[in-house]
């Protein structure tokens, strides 16, 4: 006993240290939670005799006694607003306390109630009741839950996904009790049709509330960011609710904290008749903003304790300790909730507001207070004194260490208050921008650390920060990112590069800013802006960052159709299966088939560029027999689909001579000089053109097509130049002129390429994304998640369902990124597959057949994924594979095919799972896989 009175007087709980002599003490979940701890050890070890608690101990405590005494049997509930009786379930807990095997011999239950109530609890106690679920309380909660993390994607799943819980189990046992009559039990003895009432309901529920997306029709469910944000911050339904009848982007602090208190999280916390007095003082004495409701009402009582939490105010009511600390820890997440959600709605003056007050809920300091209180070494009156001399942060850094010193008549503390000063966190941003297409810039921006490393306050690993995007005029975040600054880059002022892309509309707005703030500490942040401007006037202002943003498209006019008689030679005619060149083609084809200028074709991919290469190429044919032509490919694969198609159509038919000149296949120095078209990629002709003086060959060359000209800005860029400008070198020298063609998807600077390709406003067509032959659906799904890795998991589901909703029937291409993820989502589909009716619905060819060319293959894997329909095609396949998966594709004997890259064969739909954050250039070659001509009327992607 004299051991422990050391420990109880240390307790704030007065009520504990008062009973604690003679042997009594309390429990109850008010106290704080070390004081609870020390009640329950000095039970077990016998130092307290009798204690007095609530039903929370019997339930979550493991506490052995001797006798258990049950005092009256009503209890308040506060969803109900009223006194209930104790259920049946409780009373068996706590008797269960009394005698217990391992510490007594017997035990003793005592239970005192109304007289009314005797033969009830007798009656209970004497019969085995049963456990009934209160699932259905929480089921709209728990199913966005499932929703959100993708295990439940339609009515289908959420019905079997009801049949795993204990709800499912009672329900047949005892329908009654859930509203379900025998009648409707012995028609439907499964419930399947009563479980999908209940999650239709329920969808429809959190559809309303914006939770998820809920299409009744196909019965599919898709997550929101509103339903994610809930999910990860434990938000409930009617919370999310109250949020969205209250929460606008305009709210001020004062506004925000009124409707954390509105909160349904809170729903426990009533007042009390002997706190009035105590609140009253609290909201004069602590609370900086208005508390809407009082200290009558429960949320208004609320307010008042999360602002005396915040500025730090004593309580004397230990109702009220134990109250503010579980609104102070509930807050905190809502408030952190809340910002989710307004970053997710893009509003960038209330996200500024959030994450700002979610730090001052977290430091328990109010935003302006000096950001110096965060050090607990600084003593409060210096602090004090730095407030009232209106010294901030940017001023002390400003300022020597004896001045500070001598402002704050205490010489020694300038150090001290100068080394805290440069502790806090801060950086510097420098950006820039490239415009990428009409609407999108990239931008480039630079981050390096700007403050001193201490462990003590910044830990060992990293300080986080948010940066976001946004435009003040029409008050909007485009970009938001969460980053690390490390510790290593910190001391080393090492620079840490994001890379991110942004739209731009028309007219232009003035400027944008990129705001970056902490994610911990007040006052730490900095802002950056560029303004944008169309004219060079404006470009000669100070702003480092004003960009000319001027972009040319090319107008696709409205002419009558081409036919392909228009080549005038049978045999060219011969080499296409239509009648007509489309509109593209039309407008392009006099320049391209009539004239030798220099050509820059920008268009969408399935517009017919590749036509457009052969008109150059008929032209060489045509008027320079004896020449040669050259067409560079950026990918092998690529290559070896021209030399694929060429070969039959050029060499076969026209009696060509084609060769493919690559790393692979290098052809001798006489089968090059009799080629009359020669197929390479860039890295190879730039080896072969710099001996030009001694290749004959390279001097015959009168044409050089280069494909994806728009590698130019990419890792092959400098590849490229030097190719073009020793062309120029090459036929200034020999005095015979060499046309340049070069085919791209649209470009944002067409003019500036054009130039440099010694192109005039003939040769110069750029057209519009949006020109395509074959109409294309786009539908983008965006996805969570920092690592490549679980995001990639996360939408396997959602591309299996994109595929049934829509090309079920028609072949469907799946780009990923890496070889290793072919195989990985090709694996997860097959799993999906297997939980169909028909797991082969994919595979249009007798099984019998597909096990004899399965026979004939070395990848294990494709070995497996052919059975199901399913194709792989990446560079690490052996060519004999990677051919029969073309052939079979092609032939629709296999339905869906994923693939590293490469490849040009129309298809109905592109999946493209896993869009790193930085765009690769040949991101917008996917959709062009699209339907090519004759292939599909329309295309989805």
């Amino acid at each position: 006993m004299f051991c422990a009175c050391p420990l109880v007087q240390k307790s704030r709980n007065r009520q504990l240290r008062e009973l604690f002599p003679d042997g009594f003490s309390i429990h109850h979940a008010g106290m704080l939670r070390q004081d609870r701890n020390l009640v329950e050890n000095l039970f077990s070890n016998g130092h307290i005799k009798v204690l007095v608690c609530t039903a929370t101990l019997a339930w979550g405590v493991n506490l052995p006694a001797h006798a258990v005494i049950i005092k009256g049997t009503q209890i308040y509930a506060a969803k109900r607003g009223s006194f209930v009786d104790l259920g049946i379930l409780d009373v068996m807990q706590i008797f269960g306390r009394a005698g217990r095997p391992q510490f007594d011999k017997f035990g003793e239950g005592i239970i005192i109630t109304t007289h009314d109530k005797l033969s009830h609890y007798l009656t209970l106690l004497t019969q085995q009741n049963p456990i009934e679920s209160q699932f259905l309380e929480s089921l709209a909660d728990n199913l966005n839950a499932e929703i959100a993390l993708g295990t439940v994607t339609n009515v289908e799943e959420a019905v079997k996904w009801i049949s795993y819980t204990y709800l499912y189990v009672r329900m047949r046992a005892n329908p009654l009790v859930y509203g379900i009559s025998h009648k409707a039990y012995q028609i439907d003895p499964t419930l399947a049709k009563h479980r999908e009432q209940l999650v239709i309901e329920v969808g429809r529920k959190l559809d309303k509330a914006r939770m998820i997306r809920f299409e009744e029709r196909t019965g599919y469910f898709s997550s929101t960011d509103l339903g994610r944000t809930a999910s990860h911050f434990y938000i409930k339904y009617n919370t999310i609710e109250t949020f969205n009848e209250l929460f606008d982007a305009h709210k001020t602090e004062g506004d925000i904290l009124a409707i954390v208190s509105k909160a349904e999280e809170f729903d426990q916390i009533k007042v009390r008749e002997e706190e009035i007095e105590e609140l009253d003082a609290l909201l004069n004495n602590f609370c900086e903003l208005s508390a809407p409701g009082g200290v009558e009402n429960n949320y208004g009582k609320i307010n008042i304790l999360l602002q005396t939490y915040i500025s730090r105010g004593e309580m004397d009511s230990f109702s009220l300790i134990s109250d503010s600390a579980y609104v102070a820890q509930n807050a905190a997440r809502i408030v952190r909730a809340l910002f989710e959600i307004a970053l997710r709605k893009r509003w960038p003056a209330m996200t500024y507001k959030l994450l700002n007050l979610s730090k001052v809920i977290d430091k328990r300091l109010w935003g302006w207070a000096s950001p110096l209180r965060q050090f607990s070494v600084l003593p409060p009156h210096i602090l004090t004194r730095l407030e009232e001399k209106n010294l901030t942060v940017d001023k002390l850094k400003d300022m020597r260490k004896d001045e500070i010193g001598h402002m704050l008549h205490h010489v020694n503390i300038g150090l001290k208050v100068k080394q805290c000063v440069h502790q806090i966190p801060s950086v510097t941003m420098e950006a820039s921008i490239q415009p990428i297409t009409r609407t999108v810039l990239r931008v480039t921006l630079s981050v390096c650390a700007d403050f001193t490393w201490n462990d003590q306050v910044h830990g060992t690993v990293g300080e986080p920060w948010w940066i976001w995007v946004e435009d003040p005029t029409n008050d909007h975040i485009y970009h938001s990112e969460y980053f690390l600054v490390l510790k290593k880059q910190v001391i080393s002022k090492e620079a840490q590069l994001l890379v991110f892309t942004i739209p731009i509309f028309e007219p232009l707005p003035s400027q944008y800013y990129i705001r970056a703030v902490s994610d911990r500490w007040l006052g730490a942040e900095a802002v950056l802006y560029y303004q944008l401007s169309t004219s060079d006037s404006t470009r000669e202002t100070s702003s480092p960052y004003r960009i000319k943003y001027l972009m040319i498209f090319s107008e696709l006019l409205d002419l009558q159709p081409l036919p392909v008689t228009a080549l005038g030679c049978e045999a060219y005619e011969a080499l296409y299966n239509f009648s007509h060149f489309n509109p593209v083609q039309t407008q392009i084809f006099h320049t391209l088939y009539h004239t030798d200028c220099n050509v820059l074709l920008g268009a969408p991919t399935g517009s017919g560029k590749t036509v457009a290469a052969e008109l150059a190429i008929f032209r060489v044919f045509n008027k320079y027999p004896t020449s040669k032509a050259v067409y560079i490919a950026p990918l092998k694969a690529l290559v070896r689909e021209r030399m694929d198609d060429w070969k039959v159509r050029i060499e076969e038919k026209l009696g060509k001579k084609v060769i493919e000149l690559t790393g692979d296949v290098t052809p001798d120095m006489k089968s090059i000089a009799k080629a009359d078209l020669i197929v390479t990629t860039p890295e190879k002709w730039d080896g072969v053109s710099r001996s030009w003086q001694n290749r004959n060959y390279v001097k015959q060359v009168t044409i050089l097509i280069i494909d994806e000209i728009h590698l130019l800005g990419e890792e092959r860029g400098p590849v490229l130049e030097v190719i073009v400008s020793r062309t120029n070198f090459i036929s200034s020298h020999t005095e015979k002129p060499v046309r340049v063609v070069g085919l791209s998807t649209a470009l944002a600077n067409a003019r500036d390429l054009a130039d440099w390709l010694n192109i005039r406003q003939m040769g110069l067509f750029n057209f519009r994304p949006s020109v395509r032959p074959v109409p294309l659906e786009v539908h983008i799904q965006g996805f969570p998640g920092q690592h490549y890795c679980p995001r990639m998991a996360s939408m396997n589901k959602p591309t299996f369902q994109a595929i049934r909703s829509h090309s079920p029937a028609k072949p469907v291409l799946i780009f990923v990124s890496s070889r290793r993820q072919t195989r990985l989502t090709a694996l997860e589909l097959i799993a999906f597959l297997a939980t169909e009716e028909d797991p082969k619905q994919w595979l249009n060819m007798d099984e019998r057949e597909m096990e004899d060319i399965i026979g004939t293959l070395r990848d294990s894997n494709l070995k497996l994924t052919l059975a199901f329909g399913i194709g792989m095609h990446h560079a690490g396949l052996h060519e004999r594979d990677r051919k029969t998966v073309e052939e079979l594709f092609v032939n629709c004997k296999v339905q869906r095919e994923a693939t590293g890259g490469g490849g040009g064969r129309g298809r109905k739909q592109v999946v493209e799972p896993g869009q790193p954050r930085r765009v690769p250039v040949g991101a917008s070659r996917l959709p062009g896989r699209l339907p090519h001509r004759l292939a599909l009327i329309t295309g989805q992607a």
